[in-house]
């Protein structure tokens, strides 16, 4: 049922609709901050930190205007009409208002610390906006929209700190984010099924679970083989290779992440899986401690 055009939603639903958590996901902006071992300078932490609450606001004006868009599909689906707006609880007009709202603080707030980030901050509004309108309903392009974001989460993170945009930092994002918009459109087609699926978002109509198993070990593949020769073949990694300790780890964690996408355990949102499979979870703890401590033993 709609929300009636006055009502104010309840904390909990304007909490839901904001998906807190989602905003991990904005934690790749501090990628740059600790692998340039700049993480003892104060000033940069706290620049690294405002460009990650400028990403949070602007991305959860993101979903906002996301579930504004899909409010009718979400209703006829089995986990997303509980979302505030398409169960009613959130009016459509407080939603833009609160949306626009986000979206303008965090791309001010960013063009604040540097106009440069504050550009890839408006690019990452603009990216959003196009892919929730059109580029989600274009096949192949919105496993591309998805993977854009989190390029530009990790670009904003670098500039945020005057270094330089590292090439592996590059392809090793854009490898991972494609992974991940792959098991969410894995999920969409196991979950709903193909007809219902395809009712739900029409370009699924054009996907299969083989063909999507067979990118994904494309994707997966050169993802692994990206690591790996960035372990040794950066220039800011020790000398002695020591980073390679790290691949097992990294393998481990890829190889957790297939099993639980092939198993169907990934629910609606694959990238919510870092907090709640315990497995996973502790692959990426153990990964970030042993980087972050070869770094700064080897400098």
């Amino acid at each position: 049922m709609p929300a009636r055009a006055g009502a104010l939603p309840s904390p909990r639903a304007l909490l839901a609709a904001l998906r807190p958590r989602q905003w991990p996901k904005n934690g790749l902006v501090f990628i740059a901050l600790a692998f340039t071992l700049n993480l003892q300078d104060s000033g940069l932490v706290v620049r690294s930190v405002v460009a990650f609450g400028c990403f949070c606001a602007v991305s959860s004006a993101g979903y906002l205007l996301n579930d504004i868009v899909d409010v009718e599909a979400d209703r006829s689906h089995p986990t997303k009409r509980f979302r505030p707006i398409a169960a009613g609880q959130m009016p459509v007009t407080f939603a833009v208002g609160l949306g626009v709202t986000l979206a303008v603080v965090g791309v001010a707030g960013a063009f604040l610390v540097k106009p440069l980030l504050g550009i890839l901050t408006l690019a990452y509004a603009l990216e959003t906006a196009v892919y929730s309108m059109t580029l989600k309903h274009l096949v192949l392009l919105d496993i591309f929209g998805i993977a854009g974001g989190f390029v530009l989460r990790a670009a904003a993170g670098a500039v945020a700190i005057d270094v330089p945009i590292s090439p592996w930092l590059y392809i090793a994002t854009l490898l991972g984010a494609l992974l991940i918009a792959l098991g969410k459109r894995r999920t969409e087609l196991e979950t709903l099924g193909v007809e219902a699926a395809v009712g739900h978002r029409r370009n699924l109509e054009s996907y299969s679970l083989d063909f999507i198993d067979q990118l994904i070990l494309v994707i997966s593949s050169a993802a692994l083989m990206t690591y790996a020769l960035y372990t040794f073949s950066a220039e800011n990694l020790p000398r002695n290779h020591s980073m390679m300790l790290t691949i097992p780890v990294v393998l481990y964690g890829l190889f957790r992440y297939l099993f639980l996408v092939r198993e169907g355990d990934i629910g609606a949102s694959p990238e919510e899986l870092l907090f709640r499979d315990r497995p996973l979870l502790a692959a990426v703890a153990v990964w970030a401690l042993l980087a972050v401590t070869i770094l700064y033993l080897g400098r």
